[in-house]
């Protein structure tokens, strides 16, 4: 299933495929799983973490070392967070909400509206005409040949990894999220509302226990470090050389599931922290899997077995990657870049020689 087949596709929808229904079981969730995953996860981020706050006065550089495990279990917290957002997490409704209202206060994130920006993004994924929410901003070559220079600087800064992997978590987690935008709802405008006196409850609580230094100092580490693997995770999973887009007219949901989201293969470790949200083409094609059956579904059907690994060698090359060519159909570097304003730039030198020999005629 190559991406560059995707402007091809006729204009209706692909049907399911027949592999589709095989998913069911695996779309389960089990309470006993789930509560102990909380159990396994909260408790050794509370433990590192109030032994960092413990020792962050007197030993700076234990406080980064443990801040490297503590980072890791604040990514876990949000994988379910995120899959309490699709109700994947728990068989009720109502245990979902909670307990995403409940890990939000961690992550910094307001439920109800960070849902509906993810849903969003699940709905458009690969979508070129339906892109600018819940996903990283991207541009065509044409439309950053044809864009203004102050917006062409802009977005190189944007996508500039130290501006997108430390400078844009703190803008997002700490300052974007604590604001309800235009036309949200009610229920939306009251998640943010619920995190934003949590945070101000627990920074007070901490203020008379182990003072606001301490717990300022521990939450910076930790939420820039677990924001930056977090972003990373999220940019790596959509934007890779191969990546499937493609015009709305074209656009098939099933093709963007299974070629716009990478199968990003990490060691054991980083799979257990990350909640194998690595098997991302799963996740799009059935966002009602929880995070602990992904594996599972992986090794028992094998149509998402047929989707090439990213490796992390290879995924370090998408911190290059900066346009979609659409005439090429793949993920393209600045060096693309200059080669299509020279190819321009000679078609615009052919053209005029051809324009003259005519007027001399």
């Amino acid at each position: 299933m190559s991406p560059s087949t995707g402007g091809a596709r006729r204009q209706d929808a692909a049907p399911r495929p027949d592999w589709y229904s095989a998913l069911a079981p695996f779309a389960q969730p089990d309470t006993r799983k789930a509560t102990w995953q909380l159990v396994d996860t909260l408790v050794p981020y509370a433990v590192v973490w109030a032994a960092m706050a413990y020792l962050a006065p007197q030993h700076p550089w234990l406080l980064l070392v443990l801040s490297v495990p503590a980072a890791g279990l604040l990514v876990r917290v949000f994988i379910i967070f995120h899959d309490c957002c699709h109700g994947s997490f728990l068989p009720s409704p109502r245990a979902n909400r909670l307990v995403g209202y409940f890990t939000g206060l961690f992550t910094l994130m307001p439920f109800d509206l960070w849902r509906r920006d993810h849903l969003q993004h699940h709905a458009t994924v690969g979508d070129l005409d339906r892109r600018g929410t819940g996903d990283v901003w991207t541009l065509t070559l044409r439309e950053y040949l044809d864009a203004s220079r102050p917006k062409r600087l802009f977005y190189r800064i944007f996508r500039n990894p130290f501006v997108m992997f430390l400078i844009g978590p703190v803008v997002v987690f700490v300052f974007k999220n604590r604001f309800s935008p235009r036309g949200a709802t009610a229920r939306e405008r009251f998640s943010v509302h619920f995190t934003n006196l949590g945070i101000v409850a627990l920074t007070v609580a901490a203020s008379l226990t182990i003072g606001l230094r301490a717990f300022v100092l521990v939450q910076a580490v930790v939420g820039t470090l677990a924001g930056a693997a977090g972003i990373w995770l999220f940019y790596v999973q959509h934007q890779f050389e191969d990546v499937y887009w493609s015009r709305h007219e074209a656009w098939d949901p099933w093709q963007a599931a299974m070629a716009g989201s990478s199968y990003y293969k990490l060691p054991r470790a980083l799979q257990w922290i990350t909640g194998s949200i690595g098997l991302h083409h799963i996740h799009h094609v059935q966002a009602r899997v929880p995070n602990y059956a992904l594996q599972h579904c992986q090794d028992g059907i094998p149509a998402f077995q047929t989707v090439p690994p990213l490796t992390i060698r290879r995924s370090l090359h998408s911190l290059r990657l900066r346009l979609w060519d659409e005439r090429r159909q793949r993920m393209v570097t600045c060096a693309n870049l200059r080669r299509a304003r020279m190819a321009e730039h000679e078609d615009g030198e052919i053209g005029h020689r051809q324009r003259a020999n005519v007027s001399r005629r």
